[in-house]
């Protein structure tokens, strides 16, 4: 791949991480700042910050904008394996920018919206996280496979899939399903209680679906950045 390409891809992924978290985590923080918000409008909050980084990058780097996401693309044979580490270098670089903008401009309040179980759950913590990033990982893999669609309606799969997570299973994990998300806040707010739920059952649940769901054919017209046709 030439390095002009990949700097391109690389830079869309530090920008649309950023998007990402900073929307998603500004919120957290901005609502505790204020008393707390209703989580139907903190679901909306993290629709909002998958879904503008999609829009604003799928047709560069194909939005990836999770490490776990990477890795269920690269396992699965979506992408190649030697993508995966300049996007996940900058996921991460993108996340931690985020957080730290979050710090400047709200403050360190609600720890920066990192993912914290509620006390004795990191069973049912392990189990949410992994359910739900088994979900998201699936309507990637629908995206992938079957392009945008009329209209582009399936680019809102996604979203859709983190805003149900937020909702449901936000109140007790925070709804990580993307290791940068969670590792950055963590590390800019010293919360380092169950972190290892997260950055295990996460990728774990990433790969396995990736195992699984093998890719059956890519339309060549629909394929994003880095895909390539395969046909079994």
């Amino acid at each position: 791949m030439p390095r002009e390409i990949l700097l391109r891809r690389c830079l869309a992924e530090v920008a649309g991480t950023a998007l990402l978290v900073g929307i998603g985590t500004g919120t957290i923080v901005a609502a505790g700042n204020a008393g707390g918000v209703p989580q139907g409008v903190m679901a909306a909050a993290w629709f909002l910050a998958v879904l503008v980084p999609i829009l604003l990058f799928v047709r560069i780097s194909g939005a990836h904008l999770n490490p776990a996401v990477t890795l269920a693309l690269a396992g699965s044979g979506r992408i190649a394996w030697r993508e995966a580490p300049p996007y996940w270098a900058s996921q991460f670089l993108g996340a931690f920018l985020a957080s730290a903008a979050v710090l400047l401009a709200l403050g360190g309040g609600s720890r920066l919206g990192a993912t914290v179980s509620a006390p004795g759950t990191a069973v049912r913590t392990f189990v949410a996280e992994a359910s739900f990033t088994a979900l998201l990982v699936g309507t990637v893999f629908v995206l992938a496979d079957r392009g945008e669609g009329r209209c582009r309606w399936r680019i809102l799969l996604p979203p859709s899939a983190v805003g149900v997570s937020t909702y449901i299973i936000g109140p007790w994990t925070g709804s990580s399903l993307n290791p940068a998300r969670t590792l950055a806040p963590a590390v800019l707010s010293g919360t380092y209680g169950g972190l290892w739920v997260y950055l295990v059952a996460v990728p774990m649940a990433a790969m396995l679906v990736a195992l699984v769901w093998r890719p059956t054919s890519v339309d060549l017209s629909d394929r994003g950045p880095g895909r390539r046709e395969v046909s079994r």
